[in-house]
């Protein structure tokens, strides 16, 4: 399928792994230009090579985006490389502390806030001024089903609840400039070096078992090639009337039905 996005630019945050780098394979496929930016100047290098296969210009950026300082520079740099930035990826997530409520400090919760909402508002922020111009553009926020029901600890639950409300105000302050935001709410999606892994690596043969018998349907944690398509198609031209959707995709994981 044409998803008629073949030489738009996208910057992706946290695209050097997992489900970030699995949106970026999936947009280069399309003939996207990509910007990702990352920690670890590795996985950066391995990833733009892989990207380069596709034929499409790939940058990378070493930064860590809850530092909200080096943003701005992030986000030049790019520009400066490939151009305005037609599709943002908010991808970076995380927590800085997997306690409770009496056990997190507040500087723990606001970091965690940075990390998973901050800098993607920032971002958010800086790209639609050239969206509006061109009255194009995509944004497309990684949140979590523990953003939309109760799970993981309170900061993380927290900021990305908070993620997932801004997308949606968002969506309906520039649903008339021709923009459309929108954000993903992954369940357990396993990937090499991502916390899934971890998690069955850490713990017996029985836990994990148990794990999946009593919260995921499919029977297996999910795979990054679904988020990747579904990134790729929220990015699409035929995906123009959807905006403020928060998307699950956890294969029948959550228990939400709204």
């Amino acid at each position: 399928m044409d998803l008629k996005i073949q030489n738009k630019n996208a910057l992706i945050t946290g695209g050097s792994r997992g489900l970030g780098k699995a949106a970026a394979i999936h947009l280069a496929n399309e003939g996207v230009n990509i910007g990702v930016c990352g920690r670890s100047e590795e996985d950066l290098n391995l990833t733009i090579n892989e990207l380069e296969n596709y034929g499409v210009k790939a940058f990378k950026f070493i930064c860590d985006v809850s530092e909200l300082e080096t943003i701005n520079s992030m986000y030049q740099y790019f520009v400066t490389e490939m151009g305005e930035i037609d599709i943002l990826v908010n991808n970076v997530g995380g927590t800085r502390s997997r306690e409770n409520l009496e056990k997190t400090s507040t500087q723990d919760f606001k970091s965690t806030f940075d990390l998973n909402l901050f800098s993607g508002f920032e971002l958010m922020k800086m790209v639609t001024p050239n969206m509006k111009k061109n009255q194009w553009g995509r944004i497309i926020n990684i949140a979590s089903i523990w953003g939309r029901e109760y799970g993981g600890n309170i900061s993380y639950m927290s900021s990305k609840a908070a993620l997932i409300a801004a997308t949606k105000h968002a969506a309906v302050s520039l649903a008339s400039q021709g923009i459309t935001v929108n954000s993903i709410a992954p369940g357990s999606i396993e990937h090499p070096g991502g916390s899934w892994e971890r998690f069955k690596n850490q713990n017996s043969e029985e836990v994990v078992s148990d794990f999946i018998a009593n919260n995921l349907p499919m029977g297996k944690f999910g795979w990054p090639e679904s988020f990747g398509t579904l990134v790729a198609y929220l990015s699409s031209e035929g995906a123009g009337l959807i905006t403020g959707s928060c998307v699950v995709i956890d294969g029948g994981q959550s228990i939400s039905m709204i």
